[in-house]
C-alpha cells in the first residue's frame, strides 16, 4: 500500500525507476522488454504487493475472461456437478466461472442476468426459474450470448440443452411396476418448473400403461426437509393405505421420504415400500440404504453447456444448436423387486 491507498503502477514505475509505459509492457507485453528493466519491475511489484486491476482493464478492452453461471437451487447437489463440468471444462479454454443460485426466483435471476453484463462477462449459462425472456433476450441484442441449460429448444434465437424428462419419469415407474409394486406414490413439489412436471407427467404415462394406480403427493419444496414431512405422512397411514412404491421428483426428496420411514416409523425400504429418486447425486449412493434414481449427465451437461457458448463467443453468426441428453436409470437396492413366495410377499 502508498499510503492508504492501493499500489498502483505509477507507484511500481518510480520504485523501479522506469517510465509507467515500461510497467505496463511488463505486464502485457513481456517479451518487448529487456531482462533488467523487467526484473526491476518484478521485484518492485513483489516489493510493494502491488496488484493488477484487472477488472478496470476488461471493461477498457471491453471483454473479460469470465462466463456467468445462475442455476436454480445451489443447496442441490446436481447444480453443484452441474458447475463443477462448467469449471473443469473452462481450465482448458483459460476462463473463470462466477456462479450464482436464483433459488427459483425470477427477482433474483433478473439481478443475476443484469450483474453479469454489467460486468462484461464474455457470456452467461442459465438454468432459468422462467419469467426472464424478455431480458434475456435484450442481453443478447446487445452482445452477450446467453445458453439456457435445461430448456427445450427455442424460437428465440439462443442456443440450449435439456434432459428429456417426460422420458425420465417413465423409467422410474415402468422400473417400480416391473418390480411388482402397484400403489405407486409420486412425491413433487413446485409443478411450474418445466422439469418436475415433465417427469410427473411421464409417470403418469408409465402408470396408465401398466394399468397401475398412482397417487400424487404434493411437497411443501424441493428439499430434504420437505421429503421428510412426506414420509412422516405416508408411514402414519395403515399398511393398507399405504403405497408400496415412491417415486421422488429429486433425490433431496427422496433422501428425505427415506429418513423418515427409517428413523421415525421403522417403515422398511425396499421391503414395505420401494424408493427411486431423481438425478443421482453422488450422495444416492451412501444413503441408508442405496438409492435408485434417475441419472442426469450433470458435468457432461456442464461441459456441453460450455462449448455451446464458446461457440457462439467465437462466432457471433454461428449456427445456434440445442442438446438433448436421455436420462438413465441406476438401479439400487432401494427399489429391490417384489417375490411372492407360499402368498407372503418378499424381496429379493
Amino acid at each position: 500500500m502508498a499510503g492508504s491507498r492501493p499500489v498502483g503502477m505509477k507507484d511500481v514505475a518510480r520504485q523501479a525507476g522506469v517510465s509507467v509505459g515500461t510497467v505496463s509492457n511488463v505486464l502485457n507485453r513481456p517479451d518487448i522488454v529487456s531482462a533488467d528493466r523487467r526484473e526491476r519491475v518484478e521485484l518492485a511489484i513483489r516489493k510493494l504487493g502491488y496488484v493488477r486491476n484487472d477488472a478496470a482493464r476488461q471493461l477498457k478492452l471491453g471483454r473479460s475472461r469470465t462466463v456467468g453461471a445462475i442455476v436454480l437451487d445451489s443447496a442441490n447437489p446436481f447444480y453443484g456437478q452441474l458447475v463443477a463440468g462448467i469449471e473443469a471444462a473452462s481450465e482448458d479454454s483459460g476462463l473463470a466461472v462466477i456462479a450464482g443460485s436464483s433459488g427459483h426466483r425470477e427477482q433474483r435471476e433478473r439481478l443475476y442476468l443484469s450483474l453479469f453484463e454489467e460486468q462484461r462477462v464474455r457470456g452467461i449459462l442459465l438454468a432459468s426459474a422462467g419469467g426472464t425472456d424478455d431480458l434475456i433476450l435484450a442481453i443478447r441484442q446487445r452482445g452477450t450470448p446467453v445458453v439456457l441449460v435445461e430448456r427445450e429448444r427455442e424460437e428465440s434465437g439462443g442456443s440450449s440443452l435439456s434432459v428429456d424428462d417426460v422420458a425420465g419419469g417413465m423409467l422410474a415407474v415402468q422400473h417400480l411396476t416391473g418390480s411388482g409394486r402397484r400403489r405407486i406414490a409420486v412425491v413433487a413439489a413446485r409443478q411450474d418448473i418445466r422439469q418436475v412436471a415433465e417427469r410427473l407427467r411421464g409417470a403418469r404415462q408409465a402408470a396408465a400403461e401398466a394399468h397401475v394406480d398412482l397417487e400424487v403427493i404434493e411437497a411443501g419444496s424441493l428439499t430434504v426437509l420437505a421429503g421428510r414431512g412426506v414420509g412422516e405422512q405416508i408411514a402414519a397411514r395403515s399398511k393398507v393405505e399405504r403405497p408400496d412404491a415412491v417415486f421422488c421428483v429429486n433425490d433431496m426428496l427422496a433422501i428425505g421420504v427415506m429418513q423418515a420411514f427409517a428413523f421415525r416409523y421403522r417403515v422398511e425400504v425396499p421391503g414395505d415400500i420401494a424408493l427411486v429418486g431423481y438425478d443421482d447425486i453422488e450422495f444416492a449412493r451412501s444413503t441408508i440404504v442405496p438409492l435408485t434414481s434417475v441419472a442426469q449427465p450433470a458435468d457432461l451437461m456442464g461441459r456441453t453447456a460450455l462449448a455451446l457458448l464458446e461457440e457462439e463467443i467465437a462466432q457471433t453468426n454461428a449456427p445456434r444448436r440445442h442438446v438433448s441428453f436421455r436420462p438413465q436409470l441406476v438401479v439400487r437396492e432401494s427399489s429391490a423387486p417384489v417375490q411372492v413366495r407360499s402368498g407372503v410377499a418378499t424381496t429379493r
